[in-house]
């Protein structure tokens, strides 16, 4: 007699039900990858006019209603045609143009105030050429301007000599003009002290640093005997022989770079009120 075959288990084996749910899982996952993800409207649009000779013409579809999301699906798309602008993109399109009149105003704006500024600030060195007109004419200072910067530069010639720091006494009501000249005139002092390349080493100076420095300083002490000028204002620096005017290869240039710069330096206070008198020109 034949052995009888096993009887099997009634229903679906064990290992399905764990199939089915992977699969399930699977697809979920899948489901909100796709969407989640966001379509580079830029990129989609580049690529739309590239195929469109290839896939089809355009035509309107029309959009009842913005789209309260993004999808990979656009409600404005399909396969043998390029979109047409959706009302969100026209929207957007509107913000940007009105972003780009903003910003053109503001620049406008910021123009008007730097031209302001430069026209206060040539008026102001025409005042101090005025005032110093003598001192002008004999070369012992001069007068320029750069952007929002007035350069007051007093040569060695008649001021210090050769070596020295200690200004000349001949000097100094030279020096009670610039001071009353500066304290006209608003705005942070940078005073600077410059040398040629020819090096120094004495018992009081070890270096053209020192040398800058000290006349510097001993022009700072000069124009702060004025009682107009708060010493907050003046900032001090020696710069050696490393920003010379000219070339140190004549007599002539290494006393032109021999000199201490008076740097007035029109900042923010000038630029925040040029900017209400053009915002409000009733102030």
């Amino acid at each position: 007699m034949s052995e009888e075959c096993p009887k099997c288990e009634d229903g679906l084996p064990a290992w399905l039900a764990t199939f089915a749910d992977l699969m399930s899982l699977l697809m979920c996952f899948f489901v909100l990858l796709l969407s989640f993800a966001e379509i580079d409207a830029v990129r989609f649009k580049k690529m739309a006019d590239s195929m469109k000779d290839a896939f089809g013409v355009q035509r309107e579809i029309p959009a009842n209603e913005i789209v309260m999301g993004t999808s990979v699906i656009m409600q404005e798309f399909s396969p043998s045609t390029i979109p047409e602008p959706s009302p969100i993109d026209d929207i957007r399109q509107q913000t940007t143009d009105l972003e780009q009149q903003n910003l053109q105003v503001n620049d406008a704006v910021m123009d008007a105030v730097e031209q302001k500024i430069q026209q206060e600030v040539q008026q102001q060195a025409e005042e101090l050429k005025e005032q110093l007109k003598d001192e002008i004419e004999e070369g012992l200072v001069t007068v320029e301007t750069e952007e929002r910067k007035i350069i007051i530069r007093i040569q060695e010639k008649g001021s210090f000599a050769s070596g020295s720091a200690s200004l000349d006494p001949d000097f100094n009501n030279v020096m009670k003009r610039i001071s009353d000249a500066v304290a006209q005139a608003p705005g942070h002092v940078v005073i600077a002290g410059h040398t040629d390349d020819i090096p120094i080493s004495t018992k009081r100076f070890r270096s053209n640093w020192e040398l800058s420095s000290a006349r510097a300083v001993s022009v700072a002490h000069s124009l702060m005997q004025s009682p107009a000028i708060d010493p907050a204002r003046v900032v001090i620096e020696g710069h050696a022989d490393t920003t010379p005017l000219a070339p140190n290869d004549t007599a002539e240039n290494r006393a032109r770079n021999r000199r201490v710069e008076l740097i007035i330096e029109r900042g923010d206070d000038l630029e925040q009120e040029q900017t209400l008198l053009i915002k409000d020109p009733t102030e």
